[in-house]
């Protein structure tokens, strides 16, 4: 077999991505080939698929099965369950994947359930793991009912923090409660979150009015992440209101910048652990064929569902 299917940008149609023929991969030494079975969707990876140029293929999360090992001996075996990441490419059949970004799926995690971690998990995990011990420490999270959310909320409950949860929708209040947060906001610009500050770490993804108010409260040593603007990128605020409180800090985080610097195949493994032990729940707010990948990257974007969209991939 010298091709596959995979999802590629395209101009000329509405929604800009279709299901095309494409070369097989060709795996360097330290990669594996992996059939894929599940993907999910993020919202990078959809704003920047409908950004690109003809003919680029997106796709960062995605989990399968080993068709062939990595010609170096490293990472799982021939028929291991894997889930992982790329750069970009994952949504397609068949995948070369570095295997220091692969983990073996426990036998009770599915593959939908494994396609909603990489990044989603990761930035989560890895975004609360900047502040350190965070017992009894109050933690703002904002866009609770996303991806990042979801994950970000349950793991910061675990580790003992006091935690806000905010949702720009009232309808998508329960879904945050049910995890087990101490409150959940409804807010457009973290105003109604205020009441219940300072906050020793905030995670931000939505920019602009949200983020200004962010820096205004935190707690004096405080910490305020951002991994995204979808509200907007600019962000004007009173400087004052950041630096009077003393050791205040904020960081820029990038998934991709972060890979290179974590264990992305040991902390993946971790957090498929606690969802095989139930100890992490994994939210799919739709599931569907890849064949509608553009219809879902839309509803996407436009905030019309909670949690992670997984599509499965078909050999037909």
């Amino acid at each position: 077999m010298n091709t596959i299917r995979a999802v590629v940008v395209d101009p000329a149609v509405v929604e800009r991505l279709v299901i095309r023929e494409v070369k097989y991969p060709a795996a360097l030494p330290t990669e594996s080939l992996v059939r894929v079975k599940a993907f999910s969707l993020n919202r990078g990876d959809v704003h920047n698929a409908l950004n690109a140029e003809a003919g680029e293929r997106p796709g960062w999360d995605f989990a399968g099965v080993v068709e062939q090992q990595a010609s170096d001996g490293s990472g799982p075996c021939i028929g291991a369950r894997v889930a992982g990441l790329l750069s970009t490419g994952s949504w397609a059949e068949v995948i070369a994947a570095s295997t220091d970004r692969l983990a073996e799926l426990p036998e009770s995690v599915s593959f939908a359930q494994a396609a909603t971690l990489p990044v989603a998990g990761l930035t989560a995990l890895w975004t609360l793991e900047h502040r350190g011990f965070l017992l009894d420490r109050r933690v703002l999270i904002v866009g609770a009912s996303g991806g990042v959310g979801l994950f970000a909320c349950q793991l910061a409950k675990q580790a003992g923090a006091r935690v806000v949860g905010v949702v720009r929708q009232s309808d998508h209040v329960s879904v945050v409660e049910e995890i087990g947060v101490d409150n959940v906001v409804v807010s457009e610009d973290l105003e109604e979150a205020r009441a219940f500050g300072p906050y020793n770490l905030i995670l931000d993804s939505v920019g602009g009015r949200s983020l200004a108010n962010a820096f205004e409260m935190l707690a004096s040593g405080g910490l305020c992440i951002n991994f995204g603007t979808s509200g907007a990128e600019q962000v004007t605020f009173d400087t004052r209101q950041f630096y009077f409180k003393g050791g205040a800090t904020f960081y820029g985080f990038n998934i991709f910048y972060e890979l290179e610097h974590k264990p992305v195949a040991d902390d993946l493994a971790r957090l498929l652990s606690m969802v095989a032990d139930g100890r992490l729940r994994t939210s799919i707010g739709i599931e569907a064929p890849w064949t509608q990948v553009g219809e879902v990257a839309q509803l996407l974007l436009n905030r019309r569902m909670t949690g992670k969209a997984v599509l499965h991939v078909s050999s037909e």
